[in-house]
């Protein structure tokens, strides 16, 4: 009887932003290891936290935002019925997730500018990796000589874990480069202060830092070092394909 398979082999280099940031600000160890997982994709399910940006960021975008919207979310989720021992999981640790961004939204400082969604956001190649963003909200601002500014903000959440300053800051330095490259609005330009990583954990907001444009240079420099290595990236120990 064949052995059941427990990973995807991903031919050609490809990382998302959330992991290409984890990458720059970490340790050699830690950077390996993340590019064994982004080659090498596990089939077991895992938890993703879909369903709470989704109500983060409509509460984000609302007008009028109410705490108790986000309670009543979360309640929502925790009462929902689960197939199995995996779906039960899924919806608490969403549950969770929606909860603790509740106390913390006090916290958060959004940049004064109108709120909008994140509509589709295409991946790019940067450095001969195919990278992938994750905006869950876009921002619009007109300066007073009519000006168009333009970001996009993404939410970090770790459970018990604030966000590192420096893997924030990677991760708006991104958004900052990416959209330079990708919007197709006439005359917008992205400003720092629009572009946002959000620690859904703690509530704090890492603006795109002076350095973007350097740092997203890194970026592309090191996708490209990223690119090289891939072929030669082993698979984990006792994976099957």
């Amino acid at each position: 009887m064949p052995e059941q398979k427990t990973h995807r082999l991903v031919p050609k280099p490809q990382i998302s932003a959330r992991f290409l940031a984890d990458y720059m600000s970490g340790s050699a160890l830690k950077r390996r290891s993340i590019l064994i997982g982004c080659k090498y994709q596990s089939l077991a399910r895992v938890v993703q936290h879909d369903e709470a940006k989704q109500n983060v960021s409509k509460f984000l975008r609302s007008e009028n935002p109410q705490i108790l919207v986000l309670k009543d979310a979360a309640a929502k989720l925790r009462a929902r019925m689960a197939d199995d021992e995996f779906d039960r999981d899924l919806y608490d640790h969403n549950a969770d997730y929606i909860d603790r961004f509740a106390k913390v939204t006090e916290e958060i400082d959004l940049p004064d500018a109108e709120k909008l969604i994140p509509g589709k956001s295409l991946a790019i190649m940067l450095g001969n990796v195919k990278v992938k963003p994750d905006i869950q909200l876009r921002f619009r601002r007109l300066t007073k000589t009519n000006k168009v500014k333009i970001g996009a903000a993404t939410l970090r959440y770790a459970k018990g874990k604030p966000l590192k300053p420096d893997t924030g800051a990677w991760q708006s330095a991104f958004l900052f480069g990416y959209l330079a490259l990708t919007d197709n609005e006439e005359a917008a330009d992205p400003e720092h202060k629009l572009c946002i990583t959000i620690d859904a954990y703690s509530g704090t907001c890492f603006p795109a830092p002076t350095d973007s444009v350097s740092k997203f240079k890194n970026m592309e420099a090191e996708c490209a070092g990223i690119a090289e290595r891939w072929d030669n990236l082993p698979p984990p120990p006792k994976a099957v394909f």
